[in-house]
């Protein structure tokens, strides 16, 4: 019986030594949160942290419900509008993410060129690279300016692409970064034929695309303003009391949680009909 004690003890003793000595096993994140780190990184905040952001998100949403509860004195209604106040800053952030990749589109195909001149003039492929932080396009130079201090400091052409491709956090950066890595791996006589492709390649691609949202935005627009009407009929209520207190009833709470149901479901289904093919980063 002693010795059954003695080893549970030690047992015991030795799972608590490993608990603070060995190393542990780094968790992934939730998925919740990658989503929302790419999200911030695409719209070119990746300095803010996402409990920050999520703090923000939290802050509007309440701001939004205590003005609307002040205003129209129905539970309902501030707390629908808070909803909608909480997810502002998504919006807001979601909106500079998409200006941000199509502003990306329409320069990268200058910043290719800039490389293969670079490059014909008898440069290296870093310093072409690091030459961009001039004379390259204004939206990527803060970026181009990080990755020749990066290659400054450690020497290593590889790791300092991929430190650029976090930074960029675009998918057509993501293709021409690869593309840069191969093009460094040939060398040689291919290296002018490679990059005058890429820039071909790149400049065919968001001209079409720039076509095909043009057709677009009157779907997103149309989809937006069907959405956006009622809760805007709503909000003007919201300054006549009489009406207003209707929907703190059971039969009120009924028809606006009815309502924000099938606003969701038809400006899902509206996007989901009229979207383009979104470009994913498989390279990163």
């Amino acid at each position: 019986m002693g010795a059954l004690v003695g080893l549970g003890v030690g047992i015991g003793l030795l799972l608590v030594w490993s608990a603070f000595v060995l190393p542990r096993r780094p968790r992934d994140a939730a998925p919740t949160s990658r989503r929302t780190s790419d999200l911030l990184a695409r719209a070119g905040l990746g300095q803010v942290s996402v409990a920050g952001f999520v703090v923000l998100c939290l802050v509007c949403g309440l701001a939004t419900t205590l003005v609307m509860q002040v205003v129209s004195g129905t539970p309902p209604v501030a707390l629908a509008f808070g909803l909608m106040g909480g997810y502002l800053p998504v919006a807001v952030v979601s909106g500079r993410a998409r200006r941000r990749q199509a502003e990306l589109a329409e320069v990268w195909p200058e910043a290719v060129d800039n490389l293969t001149s670079a490059v014909r003039a008898g440069m290296s492929l870093p310093d072409a690279l690091a030459g961009l932080a001039v004379r390259g396009p204004a939206p990527l130079r803060e970026a181009f300016d990080q990755f020749a201090l990066d290659y400054q400091v450690t020497g290593r052409f590889g790791e300092s692409l991929d430190r650029l491709k976090v930074r960029l956090a675009d998918p057509v950066g993501d293709r021409v970064v690869e593309g840069l890595r191969i093009a460094r791996e040939v060398g040689g006589g291919e290296l002018g034929r490679l990059l005058r492709n890429l820039s071909t390649y790149l400049r065919e691609d968001a001209r079409t695309r720039s076509e095909m949202e043009a057709r677009q935005a009157w779907t997103v627009n149309g989809a937006r303003l069907a959405v956006a009407s009622p809760w805007l009929v709503l909000l003007l209520m919201s300054f006549q009391s009489d009406v207003i207190h209707r929907y703190a009833s059971p039969v009120g709470v009924f028809v606006l949680a009815l309502g924000a149901g099938l606003c969701l479901v038809a400006y899902r289904l509206m996007m989901r009909i009229g979207r383009l093919p979104v470009e994913r980063r498989i390279l990163s």
